[in-house]
């Protein structure tokens, strides 16, 4: 994968950042959680590709995840834990109509998802990608 493919995985996800933030202010506390995953799964999409790993399932991306960057101790164990939880939340948030998405479920992906995103980053520019 190129860089610029790399970029445009990175800022899709700091977008969603920023529709996490807007969906939170208007109250839409399930459409948060969902970009919150979607923030994290970009981020995590564009790591693995730096690295020439693909995978076509959202558990798949989560399984590599842990595989090629946490297991190697590349990405502490914490982030893995934040994708998996933020999966969890975001499948229940879509999924089931009847689950309550609260506003502090809400906040605490917001903020899990900007601390996942912001230590990719810090994965790319710290030039650990080949």
């Amino acid at each position: 994968m190129s860089k610029e493919e790399i970029h445009l995985y990175l800022e899709r996800a700091r977008q969603d950042l920023q529709a996490v933030e807007i969906n939170i202010q208007n109250g839409l506390y399930h459409v948060a959680v969902s970009r919150a995953y979607y923030a994290m799964f970009y981020a995590a999409t564009a790591i693995l590709k730096s690295q020439g790993i693909e995978r076509g399932k959202h558990s798949g991306i989560i399984s590599a995840f842990g595989e090629y960057f946490v297991k190697p101790r590349l990405i502490e164990v914490e982030y893995a834990k934040m994708l998996t939880h933020a999966f969890d939340s975001r499948n229940d948030g879509d999924y089931d109509v009847s689950f309550v998405v609260s506003k502090e479920l809400a906040e605490a992906e917001f903020k899990d998802a900007r601390r996942f995103v912001n230590r990719i980053e810090q994965y790319f520019h710290q030039g650990k990608e080949q």
